[in-house]
């Protein structure tokens, strides 16, 4: 390989597991999450223009944070008037007159900068978002698309929250014992998000994807070390754990998508499941549920039917009125409908789907169309089923599931295509939709 191109592997490799890390480093140095952002920049420009000729650093990582910190302090000096400016100043000068360490030596303060990012003086609507883009270095038509948002009003909203917390001088601190439970709710979203993005690429096939399951995962590891007691933290790891450890069961031998219904239960990981019961078990001791816990115990439920062979819908559906109740969110009124599907019948499960009809917000959710798909393919309504599957493959965007709906919109448009369906029908839905938090 070119050393050219084994410098601009180096260069993105960096960027994909030092990021995060570096920039909560310099944020907290600068107390400008933008401005750190901006140095941070300019030295991956240096390191692509000085890499490929000069070789790469013994230490990738503690050279882009000496090259940012630079930056930084040039961008400071030209602004030493602002208030601040000069304390960051001089913060940066004796970082960097302390010796240059490794990168293993680089603390890491991107759980610090999630509670600042998740500040009460940041408007709510920006704060998991804000941790998305900063700590986990999603771009802004992501991180909308996670939050039913549309991209040109979540970038907005992203640059007026960094705004903010320049402005107001918000600290970079964890925060005390009584702000912690409002600011760990956002974290524990933000975590969630970035777990969900990440899951969703089975295979790991995307490397700017993935390993976010398996950071998320890390993330809400720490979370729970620090805060032992924190139920909803306990809840959100049960959760992801659950989840992982269906990821060997996603995917055939072929590469094809195989819905939860039909997942063989043997090649799910039982360590993992062993664990997320454990730790919902701890949660569950402190007598304080809540949404995260509900849908580790949704999760729960299903992975029962390893032992039981059958899957209680009863209970699933019972969880999700309670999810209802507690949130309010639409995605979790689509999970109950499919749910409410297989306990009572299709046309229970459409008519709760009709009730969404009208929120803008469905329009372009792909989870939306593919549940509704399936409900009316079960009840013999090919033709609007098969306009349901049009609008679920066109805004699929994993290749696999595109071909297993267009499978089964071809089964339901096939001549004696039978009324009511079969268990791959059932399967349309995604495997633990985790993503939407409207």
């Amino acid at each position: 390989m070119p050393e050219g191109e084994a410098a601009r592997r180096t260069v993105e490799l960096a960027a994909r597991q030092s990021y995060g890390k570096l920039l909560a480093v310099l944020a907290a140095r600068t107390r400008d999450v933008a401005a750190a952002e901006d140095a941070l920049a300019d030295a991956f420009a240096a390191a692509l223009a000085t890499w490929p000729a000069q070789g790469v650093p013994r230490s990738p990582a503690a050279w882009l944070l000496k090259v940012a910190g630079r930056r930084a302090i040039d961008a400071a000096r030209r602004v030493r008037t602002r208030d601040g400016a000069q304390t960051a100043l001089l913060l940066l000068e004796d970082e960097l007159r302390a010796p240059g360490g490794e990168a293993a030596d680089i603390p890491d303060e991107r759980l610090r900068l999630m509670f600042v990012c998740a500040h009460p003086a940041i408007e709510p609507a920006a704060r998991a978002p804000l941790i998305l883009q900063t700590v986990l270095g999603f771009d802004a038509g992501t991180i909308a698309s996670a939050f039913l948002a549309a991209p040109v009003a979540m970038a907005q909203r992203l640059v007026r929250a960094k705004r903010k917390i320049r402005d107001a001088g918000v600290p970079f601190r964890e925060p005390a014992a009584e702000e912690m439970p409002e600011r760990l709710q956002v974290v524990l979203e933000a975590i969630y998000a970035a777990f969900a993005e990440g899951w969703s690429d089975p295979l790991g096939s995307q490397r700017e994807r993935g390993a976010l399951a398996a950071e998320a995962i890390w993330l809400g590891r720490l979370v729970c070390s620090l805060l032992p007691v924190e139920p909803e933290a306990l809840g959100l790891l049960a959760l992801m754990l659950h989840a992982e450890a269906r990821r060997p069961a996603r995917r055939s031998p072929a590469g094809e998508y195989v819905p939860l219904a039909d997942q063989d239960p043997r090649c799910w990981d039982a360590a993992l499941i062993a664990e997320a019961e454990a730790v919902l078990r701890q949660a569950s001791v402190i007598g304080r549920p809540g949404r995260f816990q509900l849908e580790a115990a949704v999760q729960s439920a299903h992975a029962a039917r390893r032992l039981s062979g059958r899957t209680d819908w009863a209970a699933i559906v019972a969880m999700y009125d309670a999810l209802a109740a507690m949130t309010g969110s639409v995605v979790v009124a689509i999970n109950r409908a499919v749910a409410l599907g297989e306990l009572l019948g299709p046309s229970a499960g459409l008519r709760e789907l009709d009730v969404l009809d009208a929120d803008p917000r469905l329009a372009d959710y792909q989870p939306y169309w593919a549940a509704r798909a399936e409900l009316l393919a079960r009840s013999g309504e090919a033709v609007p089923a098969a306009l349901a599957y049009d609008r679920a493959i066109g805004l699929a965007d994993d290749a696999a599931v595109r071909r297993f709906l267009q499978q089964r919109q071809a089964a339901v448009l096939a001549p004696g295509a039978q009324r009511g369906g079969t268990q791959n029908q059932r399967g349309i839905r995604k495997d633990h939709q985790a993503r939407g938090r409207a």
